[in-house]
């Protein structure tokens, strides 16, 4: 069993505890969006990309084209989830709380999240929403992921990440991380993200506020891939709410 399943690197979480958190909320705020970079060195990143051939740590595998997702693959990780997954989860859910309840202020919806990811789950499973959501995504030439949102369920965290695994250009071709907002009387736009080996985006999951003459607006927001053109492309998805 590798040693990244029982027990995360204690660089990676330092790294994610030293991120320049003001400028990176600021970033959320600004862009809904942000990369911090070089959470996972390349070591790190190869021990969880072999991951994947161990169905043992998975509750379901999903063949996008199966659902119309677009093409390629992804397992969701089973509980008791690996150790890194687990504190990497939990780190980014107190780095992003307060964050989030600033959101569903501005927003005005009465939802707030507490300050603990664990009491954030109880909420999950109070409700029916029992199955973990982190995964690992594969994807192959000609593989794309169509724009959507991770929400699950009726409980949702605003806010989740996404870490590059494979090297652009060595690893694959294509394959852009892409993110689109659509405001009210406005056309979508559409971001793409670059991202090298390592990298870190964090991302709005459904809406976000956006400051307007009246206040704040509700601005929708999705995410995918675009095609790759070579190569494999591996990710790991932090969602930090659990599934129906």
């Amino acid at each position: 069993m590798s040693a990244l399943v029982t027990e995360m690197p204690r660089d990676v979480v330092e790294r994610v505890a030293r991120a320049d958190w003001t400028a990176t909320t600021q970033l959320l705020n600004d862009t809904g969006f942000a990369v911090v970079r070089t959470v996972f060195d390349a070591n790190d990143c190869a021990e969880v990309r072999a991951l994947y051939a161990r169905t043992d740590l998975f509750r379901s595998r999903v063949v996008m084209a199966r659902h119309g997702f677009g093409l390629g693959e992804y397992q969701y990780f089973s509980y008791p989830l690996p150790s890194f997954v687990e504190r990497l989860r939990t780190t980014l859910y107190e780095r992003l709380a307060p964050l989030a309840n600033e959101w569903m202020a501005s927003l005005g919806t009465d939802t707030r999240y507490p300050a603990t990811h664990a009491g954030f789950l109880r909420n999950c499973h109070a409700q029916g929403q029992r199955r973990p959501t982190p995964l690992l995504l594969k994807y192959g030439a000609g593989d794309f992921n169509r724009l959507h949102r991770d929400l699950y369920g009726g409980v949702q965290f605003p806010l989740q990440a996404a870490v590059l695994l494979s090297a652009p250009a060595r690893d694959f071709d294509g394959g852009a991380f892409v993110l689109t907002e659509s405001a009210p009387r406005k056309q979508t736009r559409a971001e793409v993200v670059p991202l090298v080996q390592g990298d870190m985006v964090i991302f709005a999951v459904n809406h976000r506020p956006v400051r307007s003459a009246r206040g704040f607006s509700r601005v929708a927001m999705r995410h995918g891939v675009s095609t790759v053109t070579r190569g494999e492309r591996y990710t790991l998805g932090v969602i930090l709410h659990d599934a129906e």
